[in-house]
């Protein structure tokens, strides 16, 4: 039994309109399925094909490498005053290490990639070296400190990878490491100057990390401890 959506008087099944006001009888279904035949809105979502890392990659390559060149033929026939494109074609270069293996080698172990783009960076000063008037600060000073900082990167990584990740034994790692890089600065620092080597501002720094990195180690030699941090600090 059905009624008129307009008036509400009964209708029979056979009508085709309301006999009182002459309303169009329309069965809900057929509605539903005139709506849904005159979607403007298509079936299937369209989906944007992805870039391939391969592309992306020999795309970045071509405009490192079309940069590189631009700026050496204006350097050799323009503005030939200074080798000032050393600095370009060094920082393409630090890019091009740095960039190109995450795009195509995923599988390049995480040591030699740290590797490379320590003698990317190192390459990179001694190109910028061309532009001074000595190398005496290349040499004592800023190859030391990328070798250690390097060194140091790659004592971290494999740490993370022989030993149980963890935030407690990672921050170990980091302040460790923080101690002995700012006291290593330091001595650098001073070698080059010519002055006696010294503690000052790094044995401040070297004592906050080896608070911490004792409270750390006390930490995760007690499991009870341990459990108590983690349920503290949500993680």
């Amino acid at each position: 039994m059905s009624y008129c959506v307009n008036c509400g008087v009964e209708l029979e099944r056979s009508l085709t309109k309301c006999p009182l006001c002459n309303t169009p009888v329309i069965n809900p279904n057929e509605l539903q399925k005139a709506t849904a035949a005159s979607s403007p809105y298509p079936k299937d979502s369209g989906q944007v094909d992805v870039v391939k890392r391969k592309d992306l990659a020999i795309l970045t390559a071509v405009v490192l490498i079309a940069t590189s060149l631009c700026c050496l033929l204006l350097n050799l026939l323009v503005f030939s005053g200074s080798p000032w494109s050393l600095f370009i074609i060094g920082a393409c270069l630090l890019l091009f290490v740095i960039v190109l293996p995450v795009m195509i080698y995923t599988k390049l172990p995480v040591y030699l990639s740290l590797l490379l783009d320590g003698a990317a960076t190192g390459f990179y000063l001694y190109m910028i070296a061309f532009n001074t008037s000595t190398d005496r600060w290349l040499w004592e000073l800023a190859i030391p400190i990328v070798a250690l900082v390097t060194i140091l990167v790659e004592i971290f990584a494999l740490l993370l990878h022989i030993f149980p990740v963890s935030f407690l034994t990672t921050s170990l790692y980091f302040f460790v490491e923080a101690g002995i890089l700012c006291v290593s600065l330091e001595l650098l620092i001073d070698h080059f100057r010519g002055v006696p080597l010294r503690l000052m501002w790094s044995a401040i720094i070297l004592t906050v990390c080896c608070v911490i990195a004792v409270i750390l180690l006390t930490i995760l030699s007690k499991q009870r401890l341990r459990e108590a941090v983690r349920r503290r600090l949500h993680f």
